[in-house]
Order: structure tokens, then C-alpha cells, then sequence
């Protein structure tokens, strides 16, 4: 491998559930950058490597992008293979995309490398088909935390016919409720909230889009969690439930 930077992504938490690739890049990287939400267990795979934390979490103190961008460059043009380590998939929602183009911008050679996302594995491993023939026509990915702090067309997204997974909406779960609500969605579509999932502490809580604020109360529903709203949460129990409660 020459010196470059590799945008990759760890999955949702499952060791597991890593891609060889993903194994070989840390293998052979010389500079880990490791996001907070990155399951520690997976660095047994980076032997060689100086690990530097970088992680964002939601509400809390955060490493600044532009120092990410600054890190990545530094060790990039000192020769070192660097990888840049991310949660889930670096292209849903991890900000691949915009550090790809800034580190090519300066003529940096980057490669990226898919991982699974939480809203697939989450679901998946509480027994939930995303796209359940008859069922749902297609599925939609939507974060309810933007960059300029606005909200998701959820009036439009309840008209899709989809199944929605939602990202980083527990500090969200009014506005996703009632713009899902005054969209048309009807109150007893079925709704799963998942927390930590693919993890040995995963929890899911089953409720419908009328109840889902007060049973994620009383639930005490945590991030990082993903939504999934759509009948095809009720037609979960049709399959193997692998979800650890």
C-alpha cells in the first residue's frame, strides 16, 4: 500500500462484521484516526498503527472537522498509510464524502471501503426486513441531525411509501413524530427504536408512531440508536429475532 489515506469504514459495532478489506487496510496502516462510536475491540486488527482519537458525538465536545482534515493531510504527506476509521459506513452519514474530496483536492490519494450500517444491522438483528416483499417498496436513510440545523422534509418522507431509518433522532423524536404525523403517516404505523446495535448490549423498543415519545421515555432510550418506521416492524415477529435485549 503507498501512502495515502483510506476512508474506512468498522461497521456498526460487531467485530464480526468487519470486511476483509477493511482488515487488510489496518492492517497495513501506519496512523489509525479512530471515531468515538468505533468498537475499541477492532484495533487488534491495526498492530502497527498510532492510534489517535477523533471522535463526534452528538451534544458532546467534539473534535473539530477541519483538525481531522488537518491530521489526515499531515501524515499522508509524511509518507505514512493512514487510516481514517469510521462507524458504520463512511458514505452514510460519516462525512466521507466531504473528507475524500478535500484530501483529493490537495492531491491526496484516497480510497474508500464500505462498511455495514447501523440501520441495516440493527434491524436485521432484530429480526426486521428492511425492504419485506409486499411490504415496503424500498427503504430511505435520513439523518434528523443536519449541518446548518434545519429538519428533513418529514411531511414529504411520510409520503414516500418507504420504510424510514432514521440516524441520530433520539434528541429528535418530537419533531420526527409529529412531522411524520401531520405528513399523513398514519398514528399506528409500526416504529422500532434500536440502541447499540449489533452489540452485545443492543436493546430494542417496539412501539407505533402515535406512542413511540412516551414508550422511548419510558424505555430510556439512549444514543447512539436508530429509528425504523414502517409496517415492516410489525412483521418482524415472522422472523428470527436475533436482537439481545
Amino acid at each position: 500500500m503507498s501512502a495515502k489515506v483510506w476512508l474506512v469504514g468498522a461497521g456498526p459495532g460487531d467485530p464480526e462484521l468487519l470486511t476483509l478489506k477493511a482488515v487488510r487496510a489496518m492492517g497495513e496502516a501506519q496512523v489509525v484516526l479512530i471515531d468515538d462510536l468505533v468498537n475499541p475491540a477492532v484495533l487488534e486488527h491495526c498492530p502497527n498503527a498510532r492510534v489517535i482519537p477523533v471522535g463526534k458525538r452528538g451534544g458532546c465536545r467534539s473534535t473539530p472537522q477541519a483538525f481531522i482534515h488537518r491530521l489526515m493531510l499531515r501524515y499522508a504527506r509524511q509518507g505514512k498509510c493512514v487510516v481514517r476509521l469510521k462507524g458504520g459506513d463512511p458514505c452514510i452519514f460519516g462525512r466521507g464524502g466531504e473528507e475524500a474530496d478535500w484530501l483529493a483536492e490537495r492531491g491526496i490519494e484516497v480510497e474508500l471501503v464500505n462498511g455495514i450500517t447501523a440501520g441495516l444491522a440493527g434491524a436485521t438483528q432484530c429480526g426486521i426486513s428492511l425492504t419485506q416483499r409486499g411490504v415496503a417498496r424500498g427503504v430511505t436513510l435520513v439523518t434528523a441531525h443536519t449541518l446548518d440545523g434545519s429538519s428533513p422534509e418529514w411531511h414529504a418522507l411520510a409520503k414516500t411509501g418507504t420504510t424510514l431509518v432514521v440516524y441520530m433522532g433520539v434528541s429528535s423524536l418530537q419533531q420526527v413524530q409529529t412531522g411524520l404525523l401531520e405528513g399523513g403517516l398514519p398514528a399506528w404505523t409500526a416504529v422500532a427504536m434500536i440502541e447499540n446495535a449489533s452489540l452485545a448490549q443492543q436493546r430494542e423498543c417496539r412501539s407505533s408512531l402515535a406512542d413511540m415519545c412516551r414508550d422511548a421515555l419510558a424505555f430510556r432510550l439512549k444514543s447512539p440508536a436508530i429509528l425504523v418506521i414502517g409496517q415492516v416492524a410489525a412483521h418482524a415477529q415472522t422472523l428470527p429475532s436475533l436482537c439481545v435485549a
